[in-house]
């Protein structure tokens, strides 16, 4: 099962950090990604990582902006998200495979619940 954190009501401009944090099994044997589900449109990749660490995707509206990292240790992965745009609003979901996909988007065996995060002033 997958649990994310973090999420929630931010001025433009603001950050936020979201967590996705894993029970019942080890998330470091896993590749992580984050997506989002705007209202009206469907889910989108924003952001990858691989098991281990060492390989990391962006879409471009993530670039400069957002920072994907995790902490095995704590079978969590995070997303660090700074200068934030309303046009980030939506519903934010973790994803996690045995196949790290070099572009976010593929099968991802488990999921979370989502996380809405709204940015508004």
């Amino acid at each position: 099962q997958l649990v994310e954190s973090g999420g929630g009501l931010v001025q433009p401009g603001g950050s936020l950090t979201l967590s996705c944090a894993a029970s019942g099994y080890t998330l470091a044997a896993y590749a992580v990604a984050w997506f989002r589900q705007a209202p009206g449109q469907g889910r989108e990749a924003v952001s990858c990582i691989s098991n281990g660490g060492i390989s990391t995707h962006y879409t471009d509206s993530a670039k400069g902006r957002f920072t994907i990292s995790r902490d095995n240790n704590k079978n969590t992965v995070y997303l660090q998200m700074n200068d934030l745009k309303p046009e980030d609003t939506g519903v934010y979901l973790c994803a996690a495979d045995w196949t790290y996909y070099s572009n976010c988007v593929g099968e991802h065996e488990y999921w979370g619940q989502g996380i809405q995060v709204t940015v508004s002033s």
